[in-house]
């Protein structure tokens, strides 16, 4: 293809949507071609039938295909496929035909050309795609036979280039390889082109596209996002989705392929799904509708059709998109991505990344002795084991010298791709030091691995030819700090050597920096011999400067090998990795290759054993060694090693009488009994529903609306209930065709939005909704919005209920009601959780579903909503007074947003000022971070704030006054009291863990950046972009910002910032599990209740822990209550509210403190935390900081802070929603 033809092509797609073709083989089939005519005069005494070998039509009747390519390009394709989807030697070989595979492909090329030619003008050019399927056969899977495959990838490389040597000597514009079910296969098909293409020295553009199933998966198990990473080297035109699905199903999958893809996308799906008559059950219209709705949304460039889609689908599909702009490519972000099943990605705030280390033969003399048994499924497990450990990509290594190392290479990889239930998913490190090896397990890996490992021992040119050929496997690499004079070992040689192979490969081998990855040795301390006393720090201070001179490059190593010297000691041994690697990690490592299940935490190292640690580490003392080793033989062997109760008077009453008193009094003891008596007195276990539980139910459905029975009462009448309900369940199952009419009086689906974990509030509306016999289904938290909608429909819904506590929620909840309204569903929705409101709701959510859209304030709430909702006698009128109050909510929001903001500079200029020669600024303790591991619950439980708690809870009031509350007080004296029962348990089982870390830094403000200071050298570690109020208030003098918080560049003083993260949410869930598997709703809500009042309450302690380090805090004398009313000097704010509200610095935030791997806490991407009982935020010390609101900013502070923090002013936008003054439509 020339240069011309290729610019041709591309200024197309800057310009309009191209349009594929269609289905070939429904057109072939239309013509009827008889055995005869497949094999016309070319193959008339061929050996093997050719019916249906539709390519060889291109030899023995080309007139059938050139009539069809004239069909699809008179319907407005502007590139058409040739027919050659199976003309490849490995399908030919089925008929015998394998030796005419070049010649079927050349033909068809000419065919289609010869079409495209008579069609062509300057205004529309017509190209032809060379079309090259997937072959019949796997190299991924075989489930048949695990550990072999039909074929392998040196004849599929070689099957595929016979098929495209013919396409291009054909003259085809594009290649398309298709309907990629296993990306080995599809991988192997692009090694195959970029080879010929260097060879040839010749380069036609390249269109890929992969085949998902119902599910988000291949057939080899891989999700969408997997599948690109793992293609994501070859420098495509496109990347996009074909076949197996309609349009209608293939769109979650097109969204997700368009929010990572660095290319233009394709779609062509099936004419909908079967019909289950040989057809499909869209009309050209319904699939055209699907496909401008893709093009709408800005997530395609290139449309067509597959399977069923004929020229009317495709004349439609192209008028569909007339007029609308292509997908604009996005700019990279440059994060280091790899996957296996999933795809793994290194962002910013990623912490360590694990490498599991026993898969090594070398490593593990387990592994290597069941690999010389050949006891793989053994060995297997030993994978599952890591990735169970926690370890993110797993090292595989076969070098041992009685081993036929690439053969036991390619079987364990086959075997880990061939497992029934696929533990493995994550991504493969292949490693050894014999290039042979590394290529066999390169083409045995459909997924993006690691190379480990390359070096320039040999010299320049053999490392650049290695580097091309792992980057056209689409792996990425790990250099060794090796040259042609050998290992380096001290810092200047790491660097040296990491630089030099950092630009051969960004520059000459075509390498992205995110794809290298340096190693630059991992030297064993602690042998006694002067000259390796200080490798720990040449490699620590290494990594810290590689991380500055190759930018986006990754840095990893062989941990175990700094405790080499150790083995047999395992305390010793281990103590000395968790040291190494804490400060490694410190200085910017970001993996290493460990093992995932035995890593010591660093704070619970013996501290007298960390220091002799860290005198060897860090080369602290000369005799240190000495001093470890004597130490060692003192800790070498650490390593092995009711009464009864009187039956109440009500006890004595009726079954039924029993029943109601135990579910209006909550009482579970004796409900299994009481149940099955009722379920024998009354015949029928729905009955028993029907009858005594119900009434029961009633009675606490009218207490409760008449606000004389609270919200912790009916959780603990809903838990009575729902222990009744479950003896009961298998005789309703038993007996489901006899008693299938329904008493439910609605379902409603019930959901924490994508990206939210918290669910307390979404598990109390359930639990009320539940009591009044409405049938709940609780999906739980983070929930994408194709989920709840599908499940609607499979459980017939009659309502649908969405939850978030987080601001980025509020975005997904507008998503979900899109959604809604596109998908044309007609049932109401309703909108609940901390962030949420009824403006909110109104301005953002409602607008966009043409149904009623009702926020829900609380519990108490949700029934006379949801039964105003269904009930046909008052949905109207309730509707109507819905619709008219969010009208005024509307017209208020507009009011407020018309009023002037001012201007961020002036804002800026009149910000609170500080006499900074004169204001006291405090030096803390110490500088950097502090992890604690397991805070004494104990010590928390005085900081805890009740208030809260009864929010909760749904009862108003301030504690300890709601207490004397003459209408709550008596229940929450009761709530109280059950709470702290529940508190003194898990305080003394200890079944919930406290962990934190917390530090301090050096900083200064930077126009409204707060710039973080490396502690030991003044350079920057990382920025924290602030923002600052614009709404004037009626006496107010200056706009806030946190960075008026903090001593300025100029002002010649260094400041401290601290910054935190505590959670008690670790064994919360389990704790949870507990009490759902015993049907005890109430005693889980209050767990969860329970952790997150711990984690509130450890935040004040932490920050009273960090006050008098800082020094200030230790002459506060403050009472406990008033530290919890913050009585004290400085300010915790956190990432999310009001003085902070972007949540997406939470990363930055993670990222200084190495929040993951100190504490357990990750961000969900919506940067939630995990577990939910978690806080984060910075420490403030200035003598006049306090908490403030940002409100509303206008769009020139959004564009200022977007250019600060390097992100679109759309995506600002996005995260800042709630708080902008403006429309950014």
């Amino acid at each position: 293809m020339t240069s011309s033809t290729q610019d041709t092509l591309r200024n197309l797609l800057e310009d309009r949507i191209l349009l594929l073709d269609g289905a070939m083989g429904s057109l072939i089939m239309g013509q009827g071609p008889t055995e005869a005519d497949y094999r016309g005069e070319l193959f008339r005494n061929h050996a093997v039938d050719l019916k249906n070998a539709n390519d060889v039509l291109c030899l023995t009747q080309p007139q059938i295909i050139e009539k069809i390519h004239r069909q699809y390009l008179e319907a407005g394709s502007d590139i058409i496929e040739t027919d050659t989807f199976n003309a490849n030697v490995v399908s030919m070989e089925e008929f015998q035909l394998a030796e005419h595979t070049y010649a079927i492909n050349k033909a068809a090329a000419e065919i289609a050309k010869r079409a495209t030619e008579a069609f062509s003008t300057p205004d529309k050019p017509r190209f032809v795609a060379g079309s090259i399927g997937p072959t019949k056969v796997q190299l991924s899977l075989n489930p048949d036979e695990p550990g072999v495959r039909p074929t392998n990838f040196d004849d599929m490389v070689a099957s595929y280039t016979e098929q495209v040597r013919g396409l291009i000597d054909g003259g085809v514009d594009l290649l398309l390889p298709e309907t990629s079910f296993d990306t080995l296969n599809m991988k192997a098909c692009l090694f195959a082109i970029a080879t010929y293409f260097e060879r040839h020295n010749v380069e036609v553009p390249v269109m890929v596209s992969g085949t998902i199933f119902d599910g988000g998966r291949s057939l080899t198990a891989q999700s969408i996002e997997a599948f690109y990473t793992s293609l994501s080297h070859f420098p495509m035109l496109s990347i996009g989705l074909n076949c197996a699905l309609g349009p209608a199903q293939m769109r979650p999958y097109v969204e997700s392929l368009s929010q990572l893809a660095g290319c233009h996308i394709s779609c062509y799906p099936n004419a909908g799904m079967p019909d289950g008559m040989g057809g499909f059950d869209s009309s050209p219209a319904e699939v055209a509708a699907n496909i401008r709705d893709f093009a709408e949304q800005g997530w395609v460039s290139i449309v067509g059709g597959c399977c069923g889609t004929t020229p009317e689908y495709i004349h439609r599909i192209g008028e569909a998109v007339k007029g609308l702009k292509p997908r604009k490519i996005p700019q990279s972000p440059g994060f280091s991505t790899y996957s296996g099943l999933n795809r793994l990605e290194l962002r910013p705030e990623t912490t360590f990344i694990m490498v599991g280390e026993r898969t090594n033969v070398t490593g593990s003399r387990k592994f290597a002795r069941l690999i010389r048994e050949e006891n793989y499924d053994e060995a297997l497990s030993i994978a599952r084991g890591q990735v169970e450990g926690g370890a993110n990509i797993v090292d595989v290594n076969m070098d041992e010298g009685l081993l036929d190392s690439e053969a036991c290479m390619q079987k364990f990889l086959y075997l880990l791709s061939d497992n029934d239930e696929p533990d493995v998913s994550v991504p493969i490190m292949v490693d050894s030091s014999k290039w042979s090896v590394i290529e066999a397990g390169l083409k045995c890996l459909q997924g993006k691995g690691i190379v480990n490992s390359i070096s320039m021992k040999e010299g320049e040119e053999q490392f650049l030819q290695q580097a091309r050929t792992i980057r056209k496997y689409g792996a990425a690499v790990v250099v060794m700090a090796f040259d042609e004079d050998g290992q380096a070992v001290d810092c200047e040689n790491k660097v040296r050597i990491c630089k030099r192979a950092y630009k051969l490969l960004t520059e000459e081998a075509g390498f992205p920096p995110e794809d290298v990855i340096f190693d630059p040795n991992i030297l064993t301390v602690g042998t006694g011999l002067e000259e390796h006393a200080n490798y720990a720090v040449e490699f620590i201070e290494a990594v810290r400067q590689i991380k500055k001179e190759c930018p986006g490059a990754k840095t990893s190593g062989g941990v175990s090998n700094i405790s080499f010297s150790f083995r047999g000691n395992d305390v010793v041994r281990e103590a000395v990795n968790a040291a190494f690697l804490y400060h490694a990690i410190k200085a910017g490592l970001d993996m290493g290759i460990v093992n995932a299940g035995q890593l010591e935490v660093y704070d619970e190292i013996d501290k007298e054993l960390l220091e002799y640690v860290e005198d060897v580490l860090l080369n602290r003392r000369p005799d240190a060694t000495e001093r470890l080793v004597d130490y060692s033989e003192k800790v070498k062997d650490q390593s092995d090693g009711k009464s009864e109760v009187k039956v109440a008077e009500w006890r004595s009453g009726t079954v039924e009488e029993r029943l109601a008193h135990a579910v209006l009094k909550g009482i579970t003891d004796h409900i299994d009994e009481d149940t099955e008596e009722a379920r024998q007195k009354y015949g029928r276990p729905l009955n028993v529903i029907q009858g005594p539980l119900m009434a029961g139910m009633a009675v606490v459905g009218e207490l409760f609306g008449a606000g004389k029975m609270f919200l912790p009462q009916v959780v603990k009448s809903a838990r009575v209930m729902k222990k009744s309900v479950a003896w009961l369940t298998p005789f309703m199952e038993a007996e489901k065709a006899e008693s299938g009419e329904s008493t439910s009086r609605g379902t409603i689906v019930l959901a924490t939005v994508k990206g939210d974990v918290h669910d307390i509030g979404k598990n109390i509306v359930g639990v009320v909704l539940r009591c009044n016999n409405f049938d709940v289904i609780d999906l739980g938290v983070m929930i994408p919005a194709d989920k709840i909608l599908q499940t609607a429909i499979d459980e017939k819904a009659d309502l649908i209920g969405l939850s978030g506590l987080i601001t980025p929620s509020l975005d997904e909840m507008v998503h979900c009601a899109r959604e809604l309204k596109r998908r044309g569903f007609t049932l109401p929705l309703l909108i609940g959780g901390a962030t949420t409101s009824a403006k909110h709701t109104a301005v953002k959510i409602a607008q966009q579903y043409d149904q009623p859209v009702v926020h829900v304030m609380d519990a108490s709430l949700s029934v006379p909503v949801v039964e105003n909702l269904l009930d046909p006698d008052s949905k109207q009128s309730f509707v109507t007074k819905n619709l008219a109050e969010q009208e005024r909510d509307r017209a208020s929001f507009e009011n407020r947003q018309q009023k002037a903001l001012t201007p961020y500079v002036e804002a800026f200029t009149r910000r609170f000022a500080t006499d900074w020669d004169c204001v006291d600024i405090p030096t803390p303790s110490f500088t950097g971070q502090r992890t604690i591991e397991d805070h004494p619950l104990e010590d928390l439980v005085p900081y805890i704030d009740w208030s809260p708690f009864f929010q909760t809870w749904e009862l108003r009031g301030k504690y300890p006054a709601i207490l004397e509350d003459e209408v709550v007080g008596e229940e929450a004296t009761r709530l109280l009291g059950d709470a702290k029962k529940l508190l003194d348990e898990i305080v003394e089982k200890k079944l919930l863990k406290a962990k934190a870390v917390f530090g301090f830094w050096p900083a200064n403000s930077d126009g409204d950046d707060i710039v973080v200071w490396n502690v030991e050298k003044r350079e920057e570690l990382c920025r924290f972009p602030a923002l600052r109020q614009q709404w004037e208030r009626q006496g107010q003098k200056d706009f806030r910002s946190l960075s008026d918080f903090i001593a300025p560049v100029d002002s010649g003083r260094t400041d401290y910032i601290g910054a935190f993260a505590v959670t008690t949410g670790h064994g919360c869930d389990e704790l949870v599990a507990k009490f759902e598997a015993e049907h005890d709703d109430y005693q889980s809500i209050m767990a969860k209740a329970l952790a997150d009042r711990l984690a509130e309450a450890f935040a004040e302690r932490l920050h009273k822990i960090a006050r008098d380090e800082w020094g200030y805090g230790k002459s506060e004398g403050l009472s406990t209550d008033e530290l919890i009313k913050e009585k004290y000097r400085g300010i915790r704010p956190a990432f999310g509210y009001p003085a902070c509200p972007d949540h997406t610095e939470k990363s930055a935030l993670f990222k200084l403190l190495d929040a993951e791997a100190q504490t357990g806490i990750s961000l969900t991407e919506s940067f939630a935390m995990f577990p939910a009982a978690s806080v984060s935020g910075l420490y403030f010390a200035h003598p006049e900081c306090r908490y403030f609101s940002v409100d509303r900013i206008s769009k020139d502070q959004v564009e200022d802070y977007a250019a600060r923090k390097r992100m679109s002013v759309e995506e600002v936008e996005r995260w800042l929603a709630p708080n902008l003054g403006y429309d950014p439509a």
